[in-house]
């Protein structure tokens, strides 16, 4: 079924999803799937499947193991979780101090998105001098807004193509983290973040720092509380891969579908749609919750002066769907397309 949209630009719901299938940044996550080609699949939660793999502290040889600073960032028994980012080295040679901002902006969303209160980020940079100083500038400049502390990294000054990556380690509530393993039929779906800011016109990012500053550290604080509470139970963060292709990531661990009102879609006012959907927010989650705990989810934000709104219900059938004004459309069948290709769980 086709139509037009009303209130967007002028584009079918179809035109609409087949510009989301195509978009580079849903593509590029397909590569993903070597890394269980290699080392095997897992749980989703302990990797490789989640964004952050969870770590369990003191049982076993891990904590024995572990590095001092890792065990005093949590008491025995606690859970912590950790993850990585490489950052595209034409961006960095490109905008070396906005790199650097994303190089905590992208750990800190992930580690939220799995129910963890970010606790440190260490980086590794090799590029020139020029550059390696606007990126710890950079990484310095989110440190501060954040309120996570860089603590500590490798450097090596280098005169060819510039590398950047950097790892968070966060803690979460012991059996509450928000893995997308625990999402399930029945589940509504809410995108929760901010709808205020920029975008940028050379990169698909749609920047919150002006609109947000100071605000941002507690922002992202938010889904540590929810899953605390047990107010969420599965999340993702909306990064390169878009609001849909993010959303299929989540899905596509247990093949689940989903129909998402468009209608509904927290939306920046003047951006358009297909724009939207493709973008990467500075701020913004996909979060699954249990029938009932809708408004639970939503409160913290909207008390932020946040976005949050119900988007569509979890099902079994594997389909991701789009649906707004009286029309509808595949956008994925995750069940013969997975977006990164890891088994399911």
């Amino acid at each position: 079924m086709s139509g037009k949209i009303p209130g967007t630009e002028p584009l079918t719901i179809d035109a609409i999803a087949a510009a989301v299938r195509a978009h580079p940044g849903l593509r590029a996550k397909a590569p993903i799937g070597l890394v269980a080609d290699v080392f095997g699949g897992s749980d989703w939660e302990a990797g490789p499947g989640d964004d952050g793999a969870v770590v369990e502290l003191g049982a076993g040889p891990v904590a024995a193991a572990g590095p001092r600073s890792t065990a005093e960032a949590a008491s025995p028994g606690a859970t912590v979780v950790v993850g990585g980012e490489a950052l595209l080295p034409a961006f960095v040679a490109a905008d070396p101090f906005a790199a650097g901002v994303a190089a905590m902006l992208t750990n800190v969303n992930d580690l939220a998105a799995m129910g963890a209160e970010p606790l440190a980020l260490v980086d590794t940079i090799v590029a020139s001098e020029s550059v390696a100083r606007r990126a710890l500038e950079g990484l310095r400049h989110a440190s501060e807004l954040y309120r996570v502390p860089v603590v500590g990294g490798h450097l090596t000054i280098h005169d060819g193509p510039p590398a950047l990556s950097a790892f968070g380690l966060g803690r979460a509530t012991p059996g509450r983290v928000l893995s997308v393993r625990h999402a399930a039929p029945g589940q509504s779906l809410i995108l929760a973040g901010c709808i205020e800011g920029v975008m940028r016109p050379d990169f698909p990012f749609f920047g919150s720092f002006d609109a947000r500053n100071g605000e941002l550290a507690g922002d992202v604080r938010i889904l540590a509380g929810l899953a605390a509470d047990g107010a969420a139970v599965a999340a993702k963060d909306v990064s390169m891969a878009g609001v849909l292709g993010s959303l299929g990531m989540l899905l596509e661990c247990h093949r689940l579908g989903v129909t998402v009102d468009l209608d509904a879609l927290p939306r920046p006012a003047g951006v358009a749609l297909v724009d939207w959907l493709s973008c990467f927010p500075c701020l913004s989650f996909l979060i699954c919750t249990l029938p009932g705990r809708e408004e639970d989810c939503a409160a913290p934000f909207h008390d932020r002066g946040l976005a949050a709104e119900v988007i569509g219900t979890l099902d079994d059938s594997g389909l991701l769907r789009i649906s707004a004004g009286g029309a509808t459309a595949t956008v994925l069948d995750v069940r013969t397309e997975p977006v990164t290709g890891l088994p399911p769980a």
